[in-house]
């Protein structure tokens, strides 16, 4: 393993440890929403997030890549900030201001015309959450990964507290001594509360980051925005769509699902919504490596040897994402009861879910050379592409399957986004990545997962040490292949 791959992992474990601590503790908010709220109420919850998701990366529009592309280029890496900030912080108080002159066709528009106040509250968190976006691509940049994941972890510790104060403590005082917070709680609230607890959590973050932000040289660089703007427009095509292949089903499930009864559909929704939550783990480790891999490509421009690291990073990242996989299906017996048992039906999308996030998370990997080379364009090619068969997929059959048709639609979507992005991207930037060892592993990882779902042990004890020593087999290959203990730090010394 190099020397570059070696300080890769070191930043993805650091931006890994608080991302995976800052998930599980934010995962463990799902559980308080599926025993809290009625399935329907959790639907909504999931589908204002959808919207909340998509809008943002509109809010953003591929800034926090343009930054990263050009914060070298400039002799002053101050103004290449101020640049991107004076242009969010505009763009994000107009999006604001919109949304409160057009509320009432904007909330009807969307199925949201008696919760008017979910609307606003949902606009300031996006504000917030673009007016942070620079703040937090420059702390990557510096380097500065513990504090990047201080603040990212305030957030959720502040989002949990506020949530059970609001769903758990708040009830319980209301039942008992309803003077006391009479005057700002209402006990038929609650999504909004959900909401209520987002707004103060992100306004803290944003209100931490002021020093950072306040400390920089301020400098308008027309010029360099439209450089910028001309290097991210396709990067925000390609965002407008990945986006929406992981969420247009959460927006358009009320319209197709459920027969057109829109209750049930918001209850499918919130099965849906409830299991997706548990494949988070792929999600988490995908996010924790982009975090430290974006940064990485673009300092490796200049070394003679980048083709070799990008190869060695796309596969690691697929072992590790194989074994993330196969830990969350041979221990989903366990797993599952993080959630309410009643949203169990939905059970069988995590692991074509799971699978579908570690494409997505090779098709990042992928992503390297079309940004390196300043042929974005092909990124929003691959993103469109997916965004027709994720649209086709749910128009044509969530009416009939339901919500297992979302999760198919996901799965097929990567999958032909990650072999487009692959033999385009060999004709551009041919990288040769050692696809013997990377089919080696996906072969092992599915006859393993193939023998646990066919072998029926119905002791859960068994099944469970059955399955461990399963999964200690796929470890040993990977020690066996391209992990030798007396190459990981610390382990080395405890062999000596």
């Amino acid at each position: 393993m190099s020397k570059e791959i070696q300080n890769l992992a070191k930043d993805t474990v650091i931006y890994g440890l608080s991302s995976m601590l800052g998930r599980f503790l934010n995962w463990c908010l799902v559980p308080l929403y599926t025993y809290k709220l009625i399935q329907a109420e959790f639907g909504e919850v999931t589908n204002l997030y959808a919207w909340m998701s998509l809008l943002l990366v509109i809010l953003t529009y591929g800034m926090e890549t343009g930054y990263f592309r050009f914060v070298d280029e400039n002799k002053t890496p101050w103004k290449t900030f101020s640049t991107c900030m004076t242009s969010l912080t505009a763009s994000s108080f107009a999006f604001l201001g919109l949304i409160i002159l057009f509320l009432s066709p904007i909330s009807n528009a969307i199925g949201y015309s008696t919760h008017k106040d979910y609307i606003i509250m949902t606009a300031l968190i996006l504000t917030m959450d673009a007016i942070s976006a620079v703040p937090f691509a420059m702390l990557r940049y510096k380097k500065k990964a513990i504090k990047f994941a201080s603040l990212k972890m305030l957030f959720i510790f502040l989002n949990i507290v506020f949530n059970v104060f609001f769903l758990v403590l708040a009830p319980m005082i209301w039942n008992s001594h309803p003077e006391l917070i009479s005057w700002f709680y209402n006990p038929n609230y609650g999504v909004g509360y959900i909401l209520v607890a987002n707004v103060l959590c992100t306004l803290v973050v944003l209100l931490t980051l002021l020093p950072e932000i306040f400390k920089m040289k301020w400098s308008f660089d027309y010029d360099l925005l439209k450089k910028i703007l001309r290097y991210s427009f396709p990067l925000l095509i390609l965002g407008i769509a990945g986006i929406m292949n992981q969420t247009v089903d959460k927006i358009l499930y009320p319209y197709l699902g459920g027969n057109g009864d829109l209750n049930l559909a918001k209850e499918q929704l919130g099965i849906y919504g409830a299991n997706y939550k548990i494949a988070i783990i792929m999600v988490m480790f995908t996010q924790a490596f982009r975090y430290a891999y974006e940064p990485f490509i673009f300092a490796k421009t200049g070394s003679k040897d980048k083709r070799n690291s990008y190869a060695d990073a796309m596969k690691y990242f697929i072992i590790f994402s194989l074994l993330i996989f196969l830990s969350v299906i041979f221990y989903l017996d366990i797993i599952r009861y993080f959630i309410n048992p009643k949203y169990f039906p939905g059970l069988k999308i995590v692991p074509i879910v799971m699978a579908a996030q570690l494409f997505f998370g090779i098709v990042f990997n992928l992503s390297l050379w079309y940004k390196l080379i300043d042929r974005t364009r092909w990124g929003a090619y691959f993103s469109v592409l997916g965004l027709i068969i994720t649209l086709v997929i749910n128009f044509i059959f969530v009416p009939k399957y339901g919500y297992i048709a979302c999760a198919w639609a996901a799965f097929i979507c990567y999958a032909v986004m990650m072999l487009s992005s692959y033999f385009v991207g060999q004709h551009y930037y041919p990288i040769n990545y050692n696809l013997k060892s990377i089919f080696g592993y996906t072969l092992l990882a599915i006859i393993l997962y193939t023998i646990s779902s066919y072998v029926t042990i119905d002791n859960i004890v068994w099944r469970l040490i059955f399955r461990t020593l399963l999964l200690f087999v796929f470890i040993a290959y990977v020690i066996k292949k391209d992990l030798p203990l007396k190459n990981i730090p610390y382990i080395n010394k405890l062999l000596k």
